[in-house]
């Protein structure tokens, strides 16, 4: 994989922005640009005013938002990285950020989220989706909280393609996993969460479950398929096997389980193209995944992704 443009969603209505650290960290790592850009619509426009009032209008209102990524960028050149900014105005703003992922050469772009602690829920913006289903390169989506000193990446993977999913994107999941976590000196781990084949053709299908006629021995001889599957997968990638975990369930459940148990800085999932209609699938697994994730979540794309994007 190659890292040499980042492209960096800033949030000009922020007082932190978690996203350029990150990028600025991962840029220092892969000797990469950055680029910090911001869209200011109307919204964001009144939101820096109100709070510039509120803090008792000292001072000049900073109404070029270049003036804020300057002042964003000059620490981060201090610190050797190349850095550029670019601003625009306009509105809707996910219009404004899928058009600049698609017109700039950036390898991967990064924004930030928001975490709601009391409910422990990411909260998941209409402009998050359309970046989700729409953004050409991989994207990372942070949280407030830092990295640790030694980083964990869970990478997820789906042999067999239950979802649907074509044969490549479990190599660029681990392709980018294991570049990252080689550069960050963190560890990785790679998980896939699975249902009994006989469930699966049961749902397709409309018959109701039979799951109390799976023995026991019919369901280790799954999880013995299932396991080889993962195992097959992460072979040639050279990951060791006692970093892969094949657990029962349903990736909503299973994924951010696995992803707190293992104190992950990073998730890295899939998203795919569902080209018949015209539309990138995410779909309620996806939500409820990401949602449910306390750490940080890096979508990768197929290489056909941007063929299948409406135009």
């Amino acid at each position: 994989m190659k890292l040499n443009n980042i492209l960096v969603i800033v949030d000009p209505t922020a007082s932190e922005q978690p996203a350029a650290e990150k990028a600025a960290y991962l840029a220092e790592k892969f000797s990469s640009r950055l680029e910090l850009y911001a869209c200011e619509t109307k919204e964001s426009r009144a939101m820096r005013y109100a709070a510039h009032l509120q803090t008792g209008g000292s001072g000049d209102f900073v109404a070029d938002l270049r003036a804020v990524l300057e002042g964003i960028a000059k620490p981060l050149r201090q610190r050797g990285i190349d850095v550029t900014v670019e601003t625009e105005i306009g509105d809707p703003l996910h219009q404004r950020l899928l058009e600049r992922a698609q017109r700039t050469c950036a390898d991967l772009v990064v924004k930030d989220t928001h975490h709601h602690s009391l409910i422990k829920r990411t909260l998941i913006t209409n402009t998050d989706w359309h970046l989700i289903r729409g953004c050409p390169v991989p994207l990372l989506l942070t949280k407030a909280q830092a990295w640790r000193a030694v980083p964990v990446l869970v990478a997820a993977i789906d042999p067999g393609h239950v979802n649907d999913k074509p044969d490549t994107l479990d190599q660029r999941i681990l392709e980018w996993s294991q570049s990252i976590a080689a550069r960050i000196s963190g560890v990785l781990q790679v998980v896939h969460a699975y249902l009994p084949m006989i469930l699966v053709a049961e749902a397709a299908g409309g018959m109701p479950s039979m799951m109390t006629s799976l023995t026991p021995q019919m369901m280790e001889d799954e999880r013995r398929r299932k396991f080889s599957e993962a195992q097959s997968v992460i072979a040639p990638c050279g990951i060791d096997v006692r970093n892969l975990k094949v657990q029962l369930g349903v990736a909503a459940d299973v994924l951010p389980r696995v992803a707190q148990e293992a104190g992950a800085d990073v998730m890295v999932m899939g998203a795919i193209s569902r080209s018949g209609l015209r539309r990138i699938f995410v779909g309620s697994t996806a939500e409820r995944v990401l949602e449910q994730l306390e750490c940080d979540a890096l979508i990768i794309k197929p290489l056909d992704f941007s063929a299948a994007l409406p135009m």
